[in-house]
């Protein structure tokens, strides 16, 4: 099974080698993962015109992965850019929301969830996810550690005990009984397990749950619905041969 983990945006090769090593240890055996990082698209994502900028050039990659020989795609951001649309347009390949998976799992583990996002800009956008999943009644609150996406791996001890504090706060105050990292980073600081043990509930890491859930949807032979997530009509047509295809541009005043 291949499995394609997409990053919208472009990132380092050191970093890419150091979260690949990591995505291979996690996936079962049989499973391999290949991160693709597009060309064009914003360093990290904290607002959602961040979000935005990423999705046409995500589409691209993921419409191409489509007619080749992976059987899923797990998006390298947990706003779960453009999911609908890239969904939309793939007909062979999963393509799965790490965000979605997450609170999905959390709410199958418990009966209230909180997520912890990196700054309070995106916590708007993680009620609004809650929302679209259909998870609202269990959100209890999204929170910030307010310290930017780039600089979460520069002090992986002080992120780790500011995601502890607020998940403490969550679990004592609140009466949350799991926990959703709503930052592919935080998962690649490989902190859940942790501070599952920590604080004495289940924390979902985000880039584990969504690789573990393309790989149980492949081997159970499930794929996303095309009655939901129809394939664009100019494209099943042939009226459009390419995404390139559905954008119009003027050619003339």
């Amino acid at each position: 099974m291949k499995i394609a983990y997409v990053v919208p945006g472009p990132m380092k090769r050191e970093e890419i080698s150091r979260r690949q090593l990591l995505l291979q240890k996690w996936a079962s055996p049989g499973v391999t993962v290949e991160i693709i990082d597009v060309a064009a698209g914003p360093a990290s994502v904290e607002s959602m015109y961040e979000e935005y900028l990423g999705i046409p050039e995500a589409a691209k990659v993921i419409y191409r992965l489509d007619q080749e020989d992976y059987a899923a795609v797990v998006l390298g951001c947990a706003g779960d850019p453009g999911l609908d649309a890239l969904r939309e347009i793939t007909q062979n390949v999963l393509v799965i929301g790490p965000r979605e998976a997450g609170m999905n799992m959390a709410a199958m583990l418990g009966h209230r969830f909180s997520v912890l996002t990196v700054t309070d800009s995106r916590i708007p956008r993680g009620h609004e996810l809650a929302l679209i999943a259909g998870l609202r009644s269990k959100l209890v609150h999204v929170r910030a550690l307010n310290i930017p996406v780039l600089e979460l791996a520069q002090n992986r001890s002080a992120a780790l005990e500011k995601l502890v504090q607020i998940g403490q706060e969550e679990v004592e105050h609140h009466h949350a009984d799991c926990l959703v990292l709503g930052c592919m980073s935080m998962g690649f600081l490989n902190v859940a397990e942790e501070m599952t043990v920590r604080l004495g509930i289940p924390v979902m890491n985000p880039v584990r749950t969504a690789l573990k859930t393309a790989e149980a949807l492949v081997m159970c032979g499930l794929h996303h619905s095309k009655k939901g997530y129809a394939y664009p009509p100019k494209l099943s047509s042939g009226k459009a041969k390419s995404l390139d295809d559905l954008l119009h541009k003027r050619t003339s005043p």
